[in-house]
Formats: C-alpha cells, structure tokens, sequence
C-alpha cells in the first residue's frame, strides 16, 4: 500500500552502476527494494552547529526521526546536484552553495539508494517546511553524534552524513 504524500510520484530505478534504467511509482521503488537515488545536505553555522531536522509525522518512511538538514529523492531528468539544491529550498527555504561529501552505495542499509551527501557552510536561518519538517534546530557536533548513535531517534542516512563531515574536518586539519 502506498502511503507516502504523491503515491503516484514517479522516480527514477537505476542498475547497480547508478545508470537509469526506467521510472516506477516511489511506493513502489520502496516496497520491492529497487535501486533508486537521493540526496542529503548538512547546514552547518560558521560556529560549526549542524542544523538537524525531526522529519514530519506525516512521512511514510521514518516519521518523526532525526536526519540530516534536507533530504530527497533525485527526480526525473535531475542531476544529485540539482535535486540537493531543489530540497535545500523546498524543505528549508535556502538557497546556498553545495560542497559534494560524498557518495554512499545503494544497499539494504540505505534503502536501496545510491546517496550523494553534500555540504553547505552558511549563516542563513532555514525557514522548516511544516509539512516535510516537524521541528528543526541546530546542534553541536557531539549532540549531533549523541541523535544519529541512537537508532530509535534517527534515520539511517544522518549516522553516513556525519561520518563524511567528520572525515573532512580531519582532512581539513591534516
């Protein structure tokens, strides 16, 4: 059954190789495990406070849990690129320079999808959608760590975002 917002959203199904290969219905992208793509943004403060957001009760996948500041699926005829900057404005209404983190393999861990993770260092206050976003707030990194450590709080995506940040912090200091 489909349960999500548009059920009739069509996305893009990709082969092992992230090709694209077809569209389907994201109910059922989900429900059969197909290979798809999305996206994930970290907003961090020049005070290096990552703002976080609690997705939307109404969500069909990890309602209320914690994750990265924007996220999405890549649509049709989209580059990760382009759909990073389409959820940075829908879910936050910000509009601001992304910096690529770094890619995470489809498996069963990321829901079959190929996840492209990107970077914004901004001053900008995000204005949450209400309908994508329950709550929104910003977070030190060790309180960010304390929610996506948490499996009963967060969704699996935030845990793989904040490894990457972490890992450019450390290239950064080298």
């Amino acid at each position: 059954m489909c349960m999500a917002q548009d059920p009739n959203e069509l996305l893009p199904i990709v082969n092992a190789d992230d090709e694209v290969i077809g569209l389907k219905k994201r109910c059922d992208i989900h429900s059969q495990g197909l290979l798809h793509r999305a996206v994930s943004i970290l907003l961090v403060n020049t005070k290096g406070e990552i703002y976080l957001q609690q997705r939307s009760r109404l969500k069909d996948s990890y309602p209320l849990k914690w994750t990265t500041s924007a996220s999405g699926h890549v649509d049709p005829g989209e580059s990760y690129l382009q759909a990073a900057e389409r959820e940075l404005q829908e879910e936050l209404s910000l509009q601001a320079e992304l910096d690529f983190l770094g890619k995470i393999p489809a498996s069963v861990h990321t829901d079959y999808e190929f996840m492209e993770i990107y970077l914004t260092v901004t001053d900008q206050i995000p204005t949450p959608d209400p309908i994508e976003i329950e709550q929104g707030c910003f977070f030190s990194l060790e309180g960010a760590w304390k929610l996506a450590l948490d499996q009963t709080t967060r969704s699996p995506s935030l845990e793989r975002a904040l490894t990457l940040y972490e890992e450019r912090l450390q290239n950064q200091s080298a």
